[in-house]
């Protein structure tokens, strides 16, 4: 068991200096907490704050790319990267590529991270519909395999796309929605939004003219551009989620940056239907304006952090901040234990120090790295290869 004492507890709404109890999952949260068990593992978080663990919800967790050939192939996430950036959960996703890249290795990769120390889920299929499944069917996938909770990334509005139909993306939608029911999960559709002029508009229609449900989808990189960003309000207002892409281009238009843009819609009162997410391990192609390839990035999970610690430095109120990667993203996702400092939740938990470095990090009540020191890491990591800043 491990007693944090002193934390400054963000749930994420402040609660003030409480005593966390640990036990695989929070067992008890109060002042002056006094317990008495056998090697019990005391840590003095005064002048610490404590945080919901970290949720990623779209990380190309077995690498991404391949836009500009065999060489542009990324590599796979490494746990540390996870653990470095205070990411405690993470959904994997395949993207273009659903020919090098397996949903089989895809699984494999999820239970390994698991198996390192952090939780880890997946959707199925990629940009391409029909999409490629592990029983042959999305319903059958979700009902049976655990790792998966949705579908996705499918694109839409982008030249990498495979162009499907409305119809197409209405019968993935109810599959994934019937899958989401028998098994209890979200049934979420990821949607890979591109630079289109269709922006949201196939996902539009299809909720003003069928049953399905707006909180179906999850439409992600709407900071691509302006007028995606400014289309999304429709969307918004209707009561939809919106996922905004944290490793972005510095030469990205500052409106465009997810704290800046996140701000804005706070101020239009949108503060629980945003989502952050790194994109991380994906590849970030440049094209010309004729869909030729010109260069290439790559994703990074730590920028999912960065983007709320900058919202924070320019005036966000950080239980405000966090929304977007810790209660929001685990509403969406229907993963009922994450995302929140509760009795009774998974016991994820991140320590920040005054200057909001990260310091700690807690997954299912194991310590990862505590004071900046890790302490656990991925199966064929080095010692020698990670330094914690």
């Amino acid at each position: 068991m491990i007693l944090l004492k002193n934390a400054t507890v963000y749930t994420p709404e402040p609660a003030g200096r409480k005593d966390i109890l640990i036990a695989g999952c929070i067992v008890a949260i109060d002042s002056d907490l006094v317990v008495h068990v056998p090697n019990l593992n005391v840590i003095d978080c005064t002048g610490k704050i404590a945080v919901p663990g970290f949720i990623d919800n779209h990380v190309h967790i077995v690498g991404g790319g391949g836009e500009g050939g065999f060489r542009t192939r990324t590599f796979e996430i490494s746990f540390s990267d996870l653990v470095r950036a205070g990411i405690t959960t993470v959904v994997g996703c395949l993207g273009t590529d659903g020919v090098s890249r397996s949903l089989e290795a895809l699984y494999a990769k999820a239970k390994a991270l698991e198996e390192e120390g952090v939780s880890s889920y997946i959707y199925v299929g990629s940009y391409r519909v029909p999409v490629v499944t592990l029983t042959g069917s999305v319903i059958r996938d979700l009902v049976l395999i655990d790792k998966v909770i949705g579908v996705g990334e499918i694109a839409i509005s982008d030249h990498r796309s495979s162009q499907p139909t409305l119809e197409e993306l209405k019968r993935l939608a109810a599959d994934a929605r019937i899958g989401g029911m028998l098994s209890g999960k979200a049934g979420l559709v990821n949607v890979h939004v591109g630079d289109g002029a269709g922006m949201l508009q196939p996902l539009l229609e299809i909720v003003k003219g069928t049953e399905i449900p707006v909180t179906q989808f999850l439409p992600t990189h709407i900071n691509r551009n302006s007028r995606l960003l400014n289309s999304s309000i429709e969307w918004l207002s209707m009561g939809g989620f919106i996922d905004l892409t944290t490793s972005v281009s510095d030469l990205l238009d500052d409106e465009l940056l997810p704290w800046r843009a996140f701000q804005e819609f706070l101020a239009e009162g949108f503060e629980s239907q945003v989502t952050f997410s790194s994109d991380g391990q994906g590849s970030l192609p440049r094209f010309d304006e004729k869909g030729n390839f010109v260069g290439l990035g790559i994703g990074k999970v730590s920028t999912l952090y960065e983007q709320v610690r900058l919202a924070v430095e320019h005036g966000t109120p950080l239980e405000k901040a966090l929304l977007p990667i810790t209660k929001n993203v685990a509403t969406i996702l229907k993963l009922r234990s994450k995302g929140s400092i509760r009795v009774g939740m998974d016991a994820d938990i991140v320590l920040l120090d005054q200057d909001l470095n990260i310091d700690t990090v807690i997954c299912g009540g194991k310590i990862l790295m505590l004071n900046k020191e890790q302490l656990v890491k991925g199966t064929f990591e080095s010692e020698s290869s990670y330094n914690c800043p």
